[in-house]
């Protein structure tokens, strides 16, 4: 199983003996890991945007994806666990699938 930190290492590009890159925490590098992952899976919720991309601000993310570059993204609210057991409520973001031009 991978650990989180090595799905962010794989994620930025930070593989063994690579020097980190000096943006990876910069806005624009969350808002592209968190549309790699949503083009992949569709959807991830506040836990694991924090916890499988390092992304502190999901939500200030999402924001941007939508006002700035016109995302479709929807919000559920969901219930979800911490690892400390104790269950929240949490935003679950879906994209919505991008219209076909043909």
């Amino acid at each position: 199983m991978t650990t989180p930190q090595k799905k962010i290492a794989l994620i930025s590009g930070q593989g063994e003996g690579k020097t980190p890159h000096a943006h990876f925490n910069s806005a624009e590098a969350q808002r592209q890991r968190l549309m790699d992952w949503l083009r992949v899976h569709r959807m991830i919720d506040t836990l694991a945007a924090r916890r499988d991309l390092d992304i502190l601000a999901p939500a200030a993310r999402v924001h941007e994806l939508r006002h700035r570059y016109g995302h479709r993204i929807d919000l559920v609210w969901v219930k979800r666990s911490t690892d400390s057991g104790k269950f929240h409520r949490v935003a679950l973001y879906v994209l919505q699938r991008e219209a076909c031009h043909d």
